[in-house]
């Protein structure tokens, strides 16, 4: 088994929902679910903890649109309840669930490339004070 790794970016890895170390393993094992360890190399995923990360940012850029249409169509045509529903609902699927597997595929990458770890405090012992 190979011991040493290119650092592959995480743009090309996370995005295509490959393994961040090789290359060639699956992260995923289903729409979004981790898989526990890529199948070509055997790194463990446990490190992977991308929390609500894709979910925020795709609320972020994709509902802001989604919005914005509905308020003009409002605005525009003063459209009623249903055609609300039925215009801004699709809109807003086809704008939020696409982009969470690439964007939680990137992070995953990313919290790899970049060895990225839950934040400890770091406690240097007391140095005794010298007295004049």
């Amino acid at each position: 088994m190979q011991t040493e790794w290119p650092p592959l970016p995480p743009t090309t890895t996370g995005l295509k929902g490959r393994c961040p170390r090789c290359g060639q393993g699956h992260i995923f094992n289903g729409f979004l679910k981790m898989r526990p360890e890529c199948e070509a190399c055997g790194l463990d995923y446990g490190f992977a903890d991308p929390a609500d990360g894709p979910a925020f940012f795709v609320m972020c850029f994709a509902c802001i649109p989604s919005v914005l249409l509905g308020v003009w169509l409002e605005v525009q045509h003063s459209a009623p309840l249903w055609v609300q529903l039925l215009v801004t609902g699709p809109f807003m699927l086809a704008t939020c669930i696409p982009p969470l597997r690439p964007l939680k595929g990137w992070l995953v990458a990313s919290q790899y490339f970049y060895k990225a770890e839950e934040g400890k405090l770091v406690r240097t012992p007391s140095t005794p004070v010298k007295e004049t």
